[in-house]
């Protein structure tokens, strides 16, 4: 098992209703797994958001393996006004 901190900014913050999450994963869980996981916890308030992924506070572009201790952030558009 793994120990992940998930950073939610802006509508994950809001979808999920908690600034961070600590998530216990099994062994060999990938970035697009765990996003998996937080969209289907957000119970289709993120439906149609295009997220960013930013593992130990650098921007990723590819689906890694996350080890424990990483802290990870689903980063959304951002958005002006």
């Amino acid at each position: 098992m793994i120990k992940i901190r998930l950073k939610c900014f802006s509508q994950v913050k809001y979808a999920l209703g908690t600034n961070e999450i600590i998530f216990e994963l099994e062994d060999e869980t990938f970035t697009d797994d765990l996003e998996k996981l937080v969209r289907k916890k957000a119970e289709g308030k993120l439906d149609n958001v295009t997220l960013s992924t930013a593992v130990n506070k650098k921007y990723i572009s590819k689906n890694i393996e996350l080890v424990d201790g990483d802290e990870v952030a689903f980063i959304p558009p951002v958005q002006g006004g």
